[in-house]
């Protein structure tokens, strides 16, 4: 694929300053791009690197002003705009045709929509239902009674056990695992005695969830995913969780049971919350952060426990002060007692 700046720019409902002809053939970062590569700059931080740049042409903010040695196209959001430019770019993949792969093993009662394509050595189960055009790539395991909605793209290996409930055009990638038992056990005589786990998962539409993402079933009632969430790869959501609708989690959070997190809620990477507990809506929790109590609408919380985000960095600031106090206390200390042993000897 080659195209001009100028081409580029009016896929994108944008102007270009600077050598509008300049020829593009790959996508770069800003530090890493050479001659034909087309990088962007959405992030402040990398802003000083975009003087020294070697692309060929870069997709800035509107508002962005500063010095490039390139061709310079204005959009409103960069990071959206070169998401685009990157479709543009990527290889094309053939798409599945439609029907079942001769090693799948389907139930004789399972309703596929049209359109839908099964690949090799998937396996659905009785009662499955499959809505339009929806894709199994290969050795997708469905379960009694689920049902998988319209446009989905559910990727090798993914596993959604009995009675699952999935949304339209919803993407799931290798390896998740969808409605396996809840970790639920109770004490019986210095033994664990296992809770059934009677429940359902319910997915909304329009849900992204990464690879290796475990959502387990509800004791009873549902663990719900709502509309438009998007879960990265090594999440663990536990039984009965509720996660509100367009809420992100990154990667290796850990959500124990019967927590709530609410609509629009940012959730960073390796963060922990435990159970019983609620996030209120459009909330951030910062990576690492440990969330042991509710956390109110429109908070920023980080550190462990989790705590608003201005004190958390001031007691931080102060962890990091302590060799320092040490070091002046232990002068003081040092220099009380030379004093103290200096009146000794002149009462003496």
């Amino acid at each position: 694929m080659k195209l001009t700046a100028a081409e580029i720019a009016a896929k994108l409902g944008a102007t270009v300053e600077g050598d509008a002809a300049a020829e593009i053939t790959a996508l770069a970062g800003i530090r890493e791009a050479g001659p034909g590569a087309i990088t962007f700059l959405s992030n402040p931080r990398y802003a000083p690197a975009l003087a020294a740049t070697r692309a060929a042409a870069v997709v800035v903010d509107e508002g962005w002003r500063g010095v490039c040695p390139c061709a310079v196209i204005r959009v409103k959001n960069a990071d959206q705009a070169f998401a685009a430019v990157g479709a543009l770019f990527a290889p094309a993949v053939p798409p599945p045709a439609p029907g079942a792969h001769p090693t799948a093993v389907i139930a004789g009662d399972a309703v596929l929509g049209a359109g839908v394509s099964v690949g090799p050595h998937c396996v659905l189960e009785a009662g499955v239902r499959v809505g339009d055009r929806t894709v199994l790539v290969a050795d997708v395991y469905l379960g009694y009674r689920t049902q998988v909605g319209c446009d989905g793209m559910l990727h090798p290996h993914v596993s959604a056990r009995e009675f699952t409930r999935i949304g339209d055009r919803v993407i799931v990638h290798d390896g998740a695992v969808i409605g396996s038992d809840g970790f639920g056990y109770t004490p019986d005589h210095g033994a664990w005695r296992k809770i059934p786990q009677t429940g359902i998962v319910e997915i909304g539409d329009d849900v992204e969830i990464g690879a290796n993402v475990t959502i387990d079933r509800a004791r009873f009632g549902k663990t719900v995913i709502g509309a438009g969430v998007k879960i990265d790869n090594l999440v663990q959501i536990a039984h009965n969780v509720q996660i509100g609708e367009h809420t992100a989690i990154a990667a290796q959070v850990g959500i124990a049971g019967s927590s709530a997190v609410g609509r629009h809620v940012q959730i960073g990477g390796q963060a922990g919350i435990t159970g019983h507990v609620a996030v209120g809506d459009d909330s951030v929790v910062a990576a690492r952060a440990g969330v042991i109590k509710d956390v109110p609408p429109q908070s920023f919380v980080s550190g462990f426990p989790a705590l608003p985000h201005d004190k958390a960095r001031a007691l931080h600031g102060h962890l990091m002060n302590l060799p320092d106090l040490r070091q002046r206390v232990e002068a003081v200390e040092k220099a009380i007692a030379e004093l103290r042993a200096k009146k000794k000897r002149e009462s003496g």
